[in-house]
């Protein structure tokens, strides 16, 4: 029977007019770089684990030929063009949820932000004084991270809810129990809020909360130029393995060394 249908995963959040975007992963693995390649900007990049301590925001124009078009046809008083806004957010270690590094600061920039950039580096740099994990590792950290604070965050909920339905006879109170309940019972078993599958009145109740493994990603895998040319990597299989195991989410490899200098030669052409 159709009602007997588990339900389908969806994306969850509320975006605005203006969706946010966050760069994220592990220290020194290029995202500012990654940054500068996405918005044509030029902020400081480098080994410093926490080079981007304050957060770096652009607004990024969405090019879009049918908005092109339907100006053109309709010559309106007023133009507004779709953007997208992209934070370049510090570098996370194991322990941020427990205020390692940056800690709070991090997460809760993550928090301000609607999806994910998670950038992951695929090679060695021999300048990189802090060394870098694996990068399935890395990934395994970010998830980690955003889990434990989520955890945190709904077991502070549950308690306030459940004082409350103690208090009151509020069926909304106790459905919305419900769902939280249900909710910690996924983190407990290590696994990101989007990944799983909600009802529409779970949905509601969810998107009420600024859950950080709740959020769709998108992973960019950050190449040598010399691999990327190639189109191979030794740890692509691998990274492709763990992110089929965690929900899935699309995968774009890029080199941000050689798309920074096919950038700087086409600025020079310009």
């Amino acid at each position: 029977k159709k009602d007997d249908a588990a339900p389908k995963k969806v994306i969850l959040g509320r975006p605005g007019n203006t969706l946010k975007l966050g760069v994220v992963g592990l220290p020194s693995v290029g995202k500012s770089a990654t940054f500068n390649l996405m918005t044509n900007l030029n902020v400081p990049t480098g080994n410093n684990p926490y080079s981007s301590v304050n957060p770096n925001i652009a607004q990024v124009a969405i090019p879009d030929p049918r908005f092109d078009l339907l100006c053109k046809m309709y010559n309106p008083k007023k133009k507004t063009a779709a953007t997208l806004c992209i934070t370049d957010i510090a570098g996370l270690v194991a322990g941020a949820s427990e205020g390692k590094g940056l800690g709070n600061a991090f997460l809760s920039h993550i928090q301000g932000v609607d999806g994910i950039y998670n950038v992951v580096r695929l090679f060695e740099d021999p300048t990189d004084t802090e060394g870098i994990p694996n990068p399935v590792e890395g990934l395994q950290t970010v998830h980690d991270e955003l889990i434990i604070k989520d955890l945190q965050a709904v077991n502070c909920k549950v308690e306030d809810f459940e004082r409350m339905v103690k208090k009151t006879a509020d069926k909304s109170k106790q459905q919305e129990l419900e769902v939280l309940h249900k909710v910690k019972a996924q983190l407990e078993a290590n696994t990101s809020i989007k990944d799983c599958a909600w009802t529409p009145d779970d949905i509601e109740v969810i998107n009420k909360y600024a859950f950080l493994s709740a959020k769709p990603m998108i992973f960019l895998l950050n190449m040598s130029p010399e691999d990327y040319k190639k189109k191979t990597n030794k740890y692509l299989a691998k990274i492709v393995d763990w992110v089929k195991k965690h929900g899935e989410a699309p995968l774009v490899p890029f080199s941000a060394v050689y798309e920074a200098e096919v950038q700087k030669q086409e600025n020079k052409e310009e």
